[in-house]
């Protein structure tokens, strides 16, 4: 076999468009694949679509009650055998530092009675997690992709909402994270963003004002001037501060944002945070649910020249925590009855065994089911972060 090298230089050379192609052909030439498939999941996490040239032809397969969506789900490879053609396929997750991107599907001939060797299958998901870092590269310069991922047209500020986050999950030795917005394809306001260094972690979750395009510009504006003070070195003070006047001095608070801004410091779990009017937080510790009460200040934009006070707290190896915006809250049955607090918290217990990616999907699809299939009031969103802790190994 080639080495794992060579299959990379291979993705790097290729046209954007193309590298899908280049994973086929090497696994085809390596195992012999009858069939080679790519499924990206969709922005609604509910469907895994086949990339291919529009209009696709192919139907999607469920995230729920198929072999490609229990891959997804598990993110570990999945083999399913037909005995009666002696075939076997074999379905990879294709995700990049915990984002999960999709399925690769690979059809592969097996003998009577044979399993699929570890060394084979290793392999393949070699070929999956370099295709995977390549699909985060080339969807900069094709579209191939991103058509992929959606199951229906999405509205003009929905594309603005989805093209500015930074992903739907990610993940480290010291935490996991996952978020969902819905509905999927008509977003409003809400927003989410992180980033990353060697010792902090930052998080953003938005509550936007408005609809349609009015939302999305406002979000836009307040999630990139977050970015700009904080890639400038800020303290969370000063991000919260400049963003505030950025979204002031357009609107003159006629619009503003309700934001939460949280600092964690990855080796001692210190958590400094600012709610800005924001969507509110819960924690799950031990097994108890509990909401975390906070000094609500001022949304972002709202008044001129708001000084922003952080409060602190810690978090503890195994501690869950869930930021949930007011779409949630305050979504109505179609009797008129709110989501009470006590759904919410029961719908928190309920997921608490689920890896944090898999919990927001879950935990909007029961919202669904208690408001409905009309049209949404409101964005909904849910952001969970499972905090484990940094491990003498990685203590600097």
């Amino acid at each position: 076999m080639d080495r794992p090298s060579a299959v990379e230089r291979a993705l790097r050379e290729a046209a954007p468009h193309e590298i899908f192609d280049v994973i086929r052909s090497v696994i085809e030439r390596r195992h012999h694949a009858r069939a080679v498939d790519l499924l990206l999941v969709d922005y609604a996490m509910t469907r895994l679509q086949p990339v291919g040239v529009l209009p696709h032809t192919r139907p999607p397969v469920p995230v729920y009650d198929s072999a490609p969506g229990r891959a997804f789900g598990s993110q570990e490879p999945l083999c399913v055998y037909d005995r009666s053609g002696s075939m076997v396929t074999v379905y990879l997750p294709v995700s990049v530092r915990g984002d999960r991107l999709g399925v690769l599907s690979a059809t592969l001939r097996a003998g009577e009675g044979e399993e699929l060797s570890a060394a084979v299958v290793e392999d393949l998901q070699e070929c999956a997690d370099a295709l995977a870092h390549e699909v985060v590269v080339a969807e900069r310069d094709t579209d191939l992709f991103l058509q992929a991922r959606r199951a229906e047209r999405l509205t003009l500020a929905a594309e603005m909402q989805w093209q500015l986050l930074p992903g739907r999950s990610c993940a480290r030795p010291e935490y996991s994270l996952g978020a969902q917005l819905e509905p999927a394809y008509a977003i409003f306001g809400d927003c989410f963003d992180w980033s990353a260094s060697a010792d902090d972690l930052y998080v953003t979750v938005s509550n936007g004002m408005g609809e349609g395009i009015d939302a999305a510009l406002l979000t836009n504006l307040a999630v990139n001037a977050l970015r700009n003070a904080r890639r400038a070195g800020l303290s969370l003070s000063d991000q919260a501060y400049l963003a505030d006047q950025a979204v002031y001095g357009q609107h003159g608070g006629s619009q503003y944002l309700s934001t939460l801004l949280f600092r964690f410091h990855l080796p001692t779990g210190e958590v400094e945070i600012i709610d800005a009017g924001s969507p509110r937080v819960w924690r799950v510790r031990r097994g108890v649910v509990e909401p975390i009460e906070l000094e609500a200040q001022m949304p972002l934009g709202m008044f001129e020249d708001t000084a922003y006070v952080p409060q602190h707290f810690r978090v503890e190896p195994g501690d869950r925590l869930l930021f949930i915006s007011d779409g949630v809250y305050d979504a109505l049955s179609p009797g008129g009855e709110k989501y009470s607090l006590r759904a919410l918290a029961a719908s928190i217990s309920s997921t608490r065994l689920l890896p944090a990616p898999q919990v927001p999907r879950v935990m909007l699809q029961e919202l669904l089911g208690h408001r409905g299939s009309g049209p949404a009031a409101d964005d909904s969103l849910v952001m969970c972060l499972d905090w484990h802790g940094r491990s003498t190994s990685h203590d600097r």
